[in-house]
């Protein structure tokens, strides 16, 4: 499975992202290649999953990848959750 975590220019929000993301699914014991890039790069990048926020969700609308959103970046439960709705139930 490939994540990809996005942000406007894809260098410390996103990489910040990728890390809890990586926790989040460590903890539940899901193996996943998680690379964080910025939203250019993501629309020509394949993907299982993108994770990024609300805003730039539309910038990603008809990638083959499901994108879901977490608008902070650093808030583990958020991510948690989109992790459970979004991966665990797929």
């Amino acid at each position: 499975m490939k994540i990809l975590t996005v942000c406007g220019l894809g260098q410390g929000t996103s990489l910040i992202l990728k890390m809890n993301v990586e926790q989040v699914l460590g903890e539940k014991g899901i193996q996943a290649d998680v690379e964080h890039t910025d939203v250019s790069a993501a629309s020509s990048m394949q993907a299982d999953y993108i994770v990024t926020s609300n805003e730039l969700a539309e910038s990603l609308v008809g990638h083959s990848a499901k994108v879901f959103i977490v608008n902070n970046y650093f808030d583990m439960d958020e991510i948690n959750q989109a992790i459970d709705e979004n991966i665990v139930k797929d």
